[in-house]
């Protein structure tokens, strides 16, 4: 076994290396801590493997996805959503029989407990669906008493995947001011979202092939993507034995953040603006390159990928088929065409691998389909909770694993003797005494 030596103080330390399947290298320092009363500093985590997992392998370097050693290509080219999710919670693809009944059952478990409907009611028609599903997801546990215990923990997962596209369907509707639509047996699972979304009670709505196959290629390229900020959180809150909802919606929020699921969002709001200031994409472009400027391109790089994002591949193609189909004419759907066409040839962005990324596409591919912004990180959520649900089970099922507990370094005051407010000489930043606020009523 290979092994890396550490020296502090003049003290030699000697810990694992662990080598990955795919090559990844680490070290195991998990008993740096005690052996020698040091902790290792890596702000954001960025150098630190929080776990071993088999669900998703990223190179960032190379442009490689793959879901449980299959690659994102195959996968968004020939499964469809359900069966991705299935392969993500439960670690390989199912035979003719599982992939039937799973579907059945992603169908029978869509509707919500009516008293959840009551939920709706008290929601302010301005609440952001975000903040209506993170609530939703977590109220379900009170529904289903028991989500905690390992037996009961395949029909919760059915539940949830079923359930989210209802609750965020009903979100929309709730905004809108307009009565719910329920789902439909006979509908796939993407086509069923958008009939929820679209349809009324007085008028059907015919989901479109074209908007249902896109829509089922976005949750597909979503469904994991290892440890990012959402999936640390989901696994932080399950490592307390919180149940499935608890943990879950505590990943929605951190979805939420818009340097995390909100970077679609953000797409779209920077072409508003170009918009806004007379279409000159070229000036944009001009203001990406200058570092003075204060302006960034929303939608091109990544953190990750050091090369072409795979998902941006898939979604560029799609993103070509539905605007060809769907025949939309929309301002910013031809600056973004004009925004990707310089950044795919200009010297400035392939030199530093700025190509757009899967926020640019899937943000043009929503817009494209009419879904309203604020439903962009909903629908993120909605394709990434095959992978919160495959780490949180995975992370449940390592029994060896612990509570997350990481250290930290203080920075703050030495030991301080307290003094009451008599014997301090100034006192600084005192409220006023209860007795003496106002308050505007």
């Amino acid at each position: 076994m290979s092994t890396a030596k550490l020296v502090v103080d003049g003290k030699e330390y000697e810990f694992p290396v662990v080598e990955g399947t795919e090559g990844e290298h680490a070290i195991d320092i998990s008993t740096l801590r005690a052996r020698s009363g040091y902790i290792t500093l890596d702000p954001g985590y960025a150098n630190t493997g929080s776990c071993k997992s088999e669900i998703t392998f990223i190179d960032g370097e190379k442009g490689i996805l793959r879901y449980r050693g299959y690659p994102i290509e195959e996968l968004a080219a020939s499964a469809r959503f359900p069966e991705v999710a299935y392969l993500l919670v439960y670690g390989h693809l199912p035979d003719q029989d599982e992939l039937v009944d799973w579907r059945r059952q992603l169908t029978l478990n869509s509707f919500m407990h009516e008293s959840m409907h009551n939920f709706f009611d008290n929601f302010p028609p301005t609440a952001h669906p975000m903040a209506i599903m993170s609530s939703m997801v977590a109220s379900m546990s009170t529904f289903y008493p028991g989500s905690g215990e390992d037996e009961t923990v395949d029909e919760n997962i059915v539940r949830l995947l079923a359930q989210a596209k209802t609750i965020a369907a009903f979100s929309y509707k709730k905004s809108r001011g307009e009565p719910m639509v329920y789902p439909l047996t006979s509908y796939s699972y993407a086509a069923n979202f958008l009939r929820m979304m679209y349809a009324t009670p007085a008028e059907e709505y015919d989901v479109s092939p074209v908007m249902e196959r896109a829509l089922d290629l976005l949750l597909t390229v979503h469904a994991d993507h290892e440890q990012n900020c959402s999936a640390s959180t989901v696994r932080m809150v399950g490592s307390s034995q919180a149940n499935l909802y608890a943990s879950i919606s505590a990943g929605i929020s951190a979805l939420w953040g818009p340097l995390h699921g909100g970077a679609n969002q953000a797409v779209i709001e920077m072409l508003e603006g170009i918009r806004r200031d007379g279409g000159d994409y070229k000036k944009y472009i001009n203001m990406a390159k200058d570092k003075n400027s204060g302006f960034r391109l929303m939608g091109f790089g990544h953190r990750v990928y050091k090369n072409f994002d795979p998902r941006a591949k898939i979604l560029k193609a799609a993103c070509d088929d539905v605007l060809d189909e769907l025949g939309v004419t929309d301002p910013l759907l031809d600056i973004a065409k004009n925004l990707e066409g310089v950044a795919l040839e200009d010297d400035f962005f392939v030199e530093r691998r700025l190509y757009p990324n899967v926020d640019f596409y899937s943000g043009i591919i929503y817009r494209a389909m009419g879904i309203p912004t604020n439903m962009f990180t909903v629908l993120f959520a909605i394709g990434r909770l095959p992978g919160w649900i495959a780490q949180w089970k995975e992370m449940r099922e390592d029994r060896a694993g612990r509570i997350h507990r990481p250290r930290q370094i203080y920075v703050g005051k030495n030991k301080r003797v307290f003094k009451s407010v008599s014997q301090r000489e100034h006192v600084e930043s005192a409220p006023r005494p209860f007795a003496t606020w106002s308050y505007d009523t």
